[in-house]
């Protein structure tokens, strides 16, 4: 029975370290801010922690890595450090004052005070999940307005730089750059010896980073050593439009590559300067095809741009266009999820931008080499916990992100992993757990030893299907890959409804026999099947399916309820053990409705009394939990207070101001201290909710 008097008392264990934050943060100050964050190799972010401001530290690659970005402003002839934490010998200069922070979906905006002036800075990465070339744009704005805060007109200069650490895992390596001018100004900076699809320190070695901006009036610019740029607009308020030629090592006299604007007087709030950040390499994913052959493929947005100059140069000139459909998504995300909660709208603000900035769309090139356009797949890196490419169980906990945004975009996920088993290099019976071990290469496991997570895995792959063929109406995965689809059911019909010992998603936590909530997905993916085949006609596989499905369900209930039937076990037989039965969101994500109303509303009313302070924990071998399952969970409750219990946990321990990585899904809930995993593209999950509306 539920009992709302436990609710009172888990709420009042939920209160919220106390950061050491002297600005206002809306809707709160998160472990880590997005800064530019547009792919895996794009990810830059402001490690926040209890209460660091924008000038309070280097921004950092999602690993920790330090990326140098450095800002300045001049007032009246006085210099103030508005980004990053450098030091400049010989120069005298003063910190700006963070008055305010605030994030949505797409953007975070900083307000920091230098004086008489206060200047607004507005990082944007978009997010266009139905444009695929700007959603495939490894680019991002970031933009500064300056306004006087005393009545007064002010000389104002702004001054930003970053450096050669964007382009490489190992500061020892050589980089050489080149400044180009004109409308625009783009400085382009590479390693001198590259490496196709090779990694150091989860950085890209190929490709180059390029910082920009319009060369408007009073623009200029500067390449050497970072102290030396620095002092130089630090003393002259502005730049020497001069180029280091003496290609170095990333660490020796760290080049840097820097632009000033010269704002001349301000009083009200100028017009923006805007500038970009960007990576961008070409081939971007090696890929399998048919008989062990490789693929090399492009992001999507060379179909539209010949020349990186004129991508860059179309993204600075839309900004103005772009603000706004990024404030339209952004107003469209919040009211959607305000319908659940405050709470929950913050959650989904700080998760969209790293869900997306795992991900990159793709396109391959004709024989004649133009590009196939009917021919994208997009591709996820699962980044913090092992680099694989298009982990079937790092898209599925992430597949609400896709479903709420354009379903397409998970079509596009999907398609690696059919195209490739359907060529028959893969040998196992059950689906493939990833497209590749080390992203960017997606060249399968021919030799069939990838991480086995055989019910898991088919389990996901037939949900996913479904819901995406739900969501579009589209016939096409379903019509293609039918034979495939059936061979995963025929292996969730052995192996299923009492799981062999194995791992599930959660492999940090151990194999595990006879797991319930593994039963779950397996029975559902087979109930997915009997809708796959009643949509293309199949009845009569339909009609089996579904009845071995609604057979399985009663035996499943006998093995799985503890014996004074107040919940479900983590494991059969077990009846002190119980855990996070998430996988019956599918049940009702598909709306299949497998499980009858009584265990979704038992599973409620245990979860109302088992919430530690910062939530319930994933099962009873450890007392840590996973922020993405407990949103999935909280889809599947039937009652209003516990869902909101869920949510609420997450939103406290998103806002407890003890880590400064990018937002992490394991975590513990006694303390609400991380585990281990960050920036991960499972944080999709959070939009479960969204994705059930």
């Amino acid at each position: 029975m539920f009992v709302p008097a436990l609710l009172v008392t888990w709420a009042l264990l939920l209160v919220p370290a106390l950061a050491a934050v002297t600005w206002t943060a809306t809707p709160f100050n998160p472990a880590s801010v997005p800064l530019a964050v547009r792919s895996p190799y794009l990810s830059a972010w402001l490690a926040q922690g209890s209460g660091t401001a924008l000038n309070g530290a280097w921004p950092t690659f999602w690993t920790g890595s330090i990326l140098g970005w450095a800002g300045y402003a001049k007032v009246d002839g006085v210099a103030y450090n508005w980004l990053g934490d450098p030091a400049v010998p010989g120069t005298s200069f003063t910190k700006a004052t963070q008055k305010s922070l605030k994030f949505t979906s797409t953007q975070s905006v900083f307000v920091m005070t230098a004086g008489p002036v206060d200047l607004t800075i507005t990082f944007l990465s978009p997010v266009e999940p139905t444009d695929m070339v700007n959603q495939s744009l490894p680019l991002s704005y970031y933009a500064v307005s300056a306004a006087s805060n005393d009545g007064n007109a002010h000389s104002v200069q702004l001054y930003t730089d970053i450096s050669a650490e964007w382009v490489t895992g190992d500061n020892s390596l050589t980089a050489n750059w080149s400044t180009t001018t004109g409308s625009v100004l783009t400085h382009q900076v590479q390693l001198a010896s590259q490496t196709q699809f090779g990694e150091v320190g989860d950085h890209i070695q190929q490709g180059s980073a390029y910082h920009s901006t319009l060369n408007t009036a009073g623009a200029t610019w500067q390449t050497g050593q970072d102290t030396v740029v620095r002092a130089q607009f630090i003393n002259n308020g502005k730049l020497a439009n001069t180029q280091d030629t003496a290609f170095r090592a990333v660490s020796d006299r760290w080049p840097v590559f820097a632009f000033a604007h010269d704002l001349g007087s301000v009083n009200g709030a100028t017009a923006p300067v805007v500038f970009s950040v960007g990576h961008i390499r070409d081939p971007a994913i090696q890929y399998i095809v048919a008989n062990n052959g490789r693929q090399n493929r492009s992001l999507f947005f060379w179909t539209r741009f010949s020349t990186v100059a004129n991508a860059i140069s179309t993204f600075l000139n839309d900004y103005a266009n772009a603000l706004a459909r990024a404030n339209a998504f952004d107003a469209k995300v919040n009211a959607d999820a305000t319908r659940i909660s405050s709470d929950y709208a913050s959650i989904v603000a700080l998760s969209v931008r790293q869900g997306f900035g795992a991900t990159e769309i793709t396109v391959s090139r004709t024989s004649s080499g133009g590009f196939n356009t009917s021919d994208i797949l997009m591709f996820m890196k699962e980044i913090s916990s092992d680099g694989n490419v298009n982990t079937v169980d790092v898209i599925f906990p992430a597949w609400p992100l896709f479903l709420y945004t354009n379903p397409t975009l998970g079509k596009q996920l999907l398609l690696p992993l059919f195209e490739y088993q359907a060529t028959g290099q893969y040998p196992n019976k059950w689906s493939v757990h990833d497209m590749g071990a080390s992203y960017p290469k997606a060249i399968g496991h021919n030799d069939g030893n990838d991480e086995p997570m055989p019910v898991e895995e088919s389990g996901n792959m037939l949900i996913m299907t479904l819901s995406y063929t739900q969501k579009s109406n589209d016939l096409s995965l379903i019509r293609t890959y039918f034979n495939l689809l059936d061979q995963w059911t025929q292996f969730l019909i052995t192996d299923s409804l009492i799981p062999a010992n194995q791992i599930s998603t959660d492999d940090f936590a151990g194999s595990l026999a006879n797991q319930t909530n593994l039963a779950i997905k397996g029975i559902v993916g087979i109930k997915a099947m009997a809708e796959i085949a009643a949509l293309v006609g199949d009845t009569a596989r339909s009609s089996n399916y579904s009845s071995i499905a609604a057979s399985y369900v009663t035996q499943w209930q006998n093995f799985a309820t503890a014996t004074d039937g107040t919940h479900l076990t983590l494991s059969y037989g077990d009846s002190s053990s119980w855990g996070l039965s998430y996988n019956m969101y599918a049940d009702k994500l598909l709306k299949t409705n497998v499980f009858p109303a009584s265990v979704y509303d038992m599973q409620t009313n245990w979860y109302s009394s088992h919430a530690n302070a910062y939530g319930v924990p994933l099962d009873t071998r450890h007392t840590y939990t996973k922020s993405d399952w407990e949103i999935w969970t909280a889809g599947l409750v039937t009652s209003t207070a516990v869902r909101d219990l869920f949510v609420s946990s997450v939103r406290n321990y998103a806002a407890d101001g003890k880590s400064s990585q990018p937002l992490g899904d394991w975590y513990e809930t006694l303390d609400g201290s991380v585990e281990g995993f960050r920036a991960r593209p499972v944080v999709g999950g959070h939009l479960a909710l969204l994705a059930l509306q």
